[in-house]
């Protein structure tokens, strides 16, 4: 603490208090600086760590908005599925380059679509199965969140048939996603309008805020371009193990720990987490 104590004094702050949460965790108390010059103070150490600053005096959190591939699990669910119609590396070229803001969310997403053309919908099934697995800590942080009255929506440029299992399997409040249109036992390579996409997911933090108090009481959490808007309308966006474009647009940024370093920054102490495997 005594480094980070010095650098925020000498930046103006009035008080430093520092708390140890377990072994892994330093929480500092600041008093006297605003927001921004304690990001910028912190933002000054190299340390193989996540740092988090938030304003204690901004309303508790109520909503949790959370992006699922490569957020919430640890794939890209379309990319795999693609593997089983033997174009894995075709789609996840796509993919990659769309998640870095590169390519237009809409149309990289009905391009790799149409590549799936007469895929059997029992792939699917075998996917999910086989390959897609909730990233470290998600059933932790969802569990946990919910136990403090936080309602808790993913929002996905993804699909249904994957985002409703994994909703229901982390305890999701809420599901949105894309749909595969099918044709028998088969995708036809379309997806049903609208799509879901970047402005499809700030329209549902907003609305999903309105009732729970307003965009100051929601956290949002991508790793994509197209979480950007939801990342910089919430109270406090977090980009998780993020691209380069998300990492810049969000107010705080994990990219060494898994995902309940979201529970310090949602200031609920380890003691109070309801750990799952």
């Amino acid at each position: 603490m005594g480094r980070a104590e010095a650098t925020l004094r000498e930046a103006g702050a009035a008080r430093v208090d520092g708390v140890a949460d377990g072994s892994t965790a330093l929480t500092l108390s600041i008093e006297g600086l605003p927001l921004a010059a304690v990001r910028a103070a912190l933002a000054l150490f190299e340390v193989e760590a996540d740092v988090i600053a938030i304003d204690l005096v901004s309303p508790p959190p109520r909503l949790l908005v959370a992006d699922m591939d490569s957020t919430m699990v640890a794939c890209e669910c379309l990319d795999e599925l693609a593997d089983y119609a033997g174009l894995k590396a075709e789609v996840a070229a796509i993919t990659e380059r769309a998640m870095r803001g590169e390519l237009n969310f809409a149309a990289s997403l009905t391009e790799r679509v149409a590549l799936l053309t007469g895929l059997p919908t029992a792939d699917i099934a075998l996917c999910l199965s086989a390959r897609v697995r909730p990233n470290p800590g998600a059933r932790t942080l969802i569990a946990t969140v919910r136990a403090h009255g936080i309602r808790t929506v993913l929002v996905t440029g993804g699909f249904t048939a994957f985002a409703k299992p994994v909703g229901a399997m982390l305890g999701f409040d809420r599901v949105v996603a894309n749909r595969f249109e099918v044709d028998g036992d088969r995708l036809t390579g379309r997806v049903i309008p609208p799509i879901v996409d970047a402005a499809t997911k700030r329209a549902v933090l907003l609305a999903e805020a309105e009732p729970l108090g307003g965009v100051a009481a929601a956290v949002a959490v991508g790793d994509g371009a197209n979480d950007i808007p939801m990342l910089q309308a919430a109270g406090l966006g977090i980009a998780y193990h993020a691209k380069p474009k998300a990492n810049a647009a969000a107010a705080a940024r994990i990219a060494h720990g898994d995902l309940t370093t979201l529970l310090y920054a949602l200031a609920i102490p380890r003691a109070d987490w309801t750990i799952l495997p």
